[in-house]
């Protein structure tokens, strides 16, 4: 479900600190319902799968196009990315951030993290068009489960910046965000059936 920027920037997130300047494109409220301490458990899946990739036609055939696309622009260069094109957001951290722990390495997608805490996770990635940064916040309900809430943000580099994000941004409606949070939703519905069966595993979900 898509939420109101509101919900991100109404928030003390700390990333305010350390991405202010980018502006608000999308907030997503995520199908993964959990306890308290179950956030790092969905920053491992969010960072360590394929999960973009692996529902929906055409999601799959949009990232294709993009590559593709990134390609034969020369989007994608080594030199466009962060710490060469632009300065990663760690060299923004205040010191107990930046002293504290990262998060974890992307398994197929180009992004970097920039910081987690107990309830928050911000990841960076640059190219020719833009410098965005994925945010995800634990957020509890009042009764007792916490929810994420994904946030994508933005800062285009000119005038390319701008048009690409405009160009792309009925693909995402379309194809890309419908798919990638099924995918999210089924993979932590899995994961949690796989632990309710394990030997001493309860339901998940309550703090």
């Amino acid at each position: 479900m898509r939420l109101p920027r509101s919900a991100y920037t109404a928030r003390s997130w700390r990333a305010h600190e350390v991405a202010g300047d980018f502006a608000v494109e999308d907030v997503w409220a995520l199908p993964t319902p959990g306890g308290r301490d179950d956030f790092g458990v969905l920053v491992e899946q969010m960072a360590g799968g394929d999960t973009a990739y692996r529902d929906g036609l055409v999601a799959r055939f949009l990232f294709a196009v993009r590559w593709k696309l990134g390609a034969l622009l020369r989007l994608d260069r080594d030199g466009d990315g962060v710490g060469t094109r632009v300065m990663s957001l760690r060299d923004r951290l205040p010191a107990d951030l930046r002293e504290g722990p990262q998060g974890p390495g992307f398994a197929t997608l180009p992004f970097t993290s920039v910081f987690q805490t107990e309830d928050e996770w911000l990841a960076e990635m640059a190219n020719r068009t833009v410098h965005g940064a994925l945010h995800l916040g634990w957020v509890p309900d009042g009764t007792g489960v916490h929810r994420a809430q994904m946030t994508v943000l933005v800062k285009p580099n000119g005038p390319l910046g701008a048009a690409y994000m405009l160009g792309i941004k009925p693909f995402r409606y379309v194809g890309v965000y419908p798919a990638l949070l099924r995918s999210i939703g089924e993979e932590w519905e899995a994961r949690e059936s796989r632990e309710s069966r394990g030997p001493g595993a309860g339901k998940r979900g309550v703090a």
